[in-house]
């Protein structure tokens, strides 16, 4: 069975025998797989959506509008009036009859939805029934593997399980997060150097144990289970 299954319910009864009181007590009984989330880590099932949809993992989408259609006249004006200072200029406005005001939020946030939907809609090769499909960002979920070509964006946060490169050896920019344009160097696990095929890339089961998501761009802490049998740490930290 694969994901979270189901677990026997454990408890006690009370019975009595010619006078003599008894007590049974069942045990917890678990069938299949059952691993529950530790406090501060998180599990994720790799190339496995059923095992992760039970997780309930946040989707890949994002959104950096702050107003939508039923939201924007009430946080506009609340946003516009919660100076006071600006009750002046609400009767100057009401005198002056010019709607200049929320006109300018709302149109910067139409060009960010613009900017967001180019986003999401930014296609990734992932691997579906060994083969890669072309998927928008948006439709990406926790414990996908992809193909990431040269000069691509990431469309997550990735680890690396093989490269084009003998030495399983990639190189990235990061100067969308730290503004730095050098080159840096990141290397898989040699123990999954095998799995760049979509051939192969569809046998590969694994759990990846780690860390819950914070804002360090420099260390992640975790662990790789490959196939029941292969344990690695995948503590590191960047520079």
């Amino acid at each position: 069975m694969n994901g979270w299954d189901r677990v026997r319910a454990s408890g006690s009864r009370l019975s009595q025998n010619n006078g003599e009181t008894t007590r049974t007590v069942s045990r917890t009984v678990t069938l299949g797989r059952v691993q529950p989330q530790a406090p501060g880590h998180r599990t994720i099932y790799c190339n496995d959506r059923e095992a992760n949809h039970h997780l309930r993992f946040k989707g890949n989408s994002i959104a950096t509008t702050k107003y939508n259609v039923l939201t924007f006249l009430p946080k506009g004006l609340f946003e516009q009036f919660r100076r006071v200072a600006n009750c002046y200029f609400l009767m100057i406005s009401i005198l002056s009859t010019t709607p200049m005001s929320p006109v300018n939020p709302a149109w910067e946030d139409w060009k960010r939805f613009q900017n967001d939907m180019a986003i999401n809609n930014t296609l990734i090769d992932v691997l579906q029934d060994q083969r890669w499909a072309g998927l928008p960002w948006k439709k990406l979920q926790v414990g996908d593997i992809v193909r990431v070509k040269q000069d691509d964006f990431f469309p997550a946060d990735l680890l690396l399980l093989a490269s084009a490169n003998a030495d399983g050896v990639c190189y990235i920019e990061t100067a969308n997060l730290d503004g730095e344009t050098n080159l840096k160097i990141r290397k898989a696990l040699e123990k999954t150097w095998d799995y760049l095929t979509p051939e192969k890339a569809s046998e590969f089961k694994g759990e990846v144990q780690c860390e819950q998501p914070n804002n360090s761009l420099y260390t992640f802490t975790g662990n790789l289970i490959v196939q029941n049998k292969c344990y690695l740490s995948i503590q590191t930290k960047f520079y």
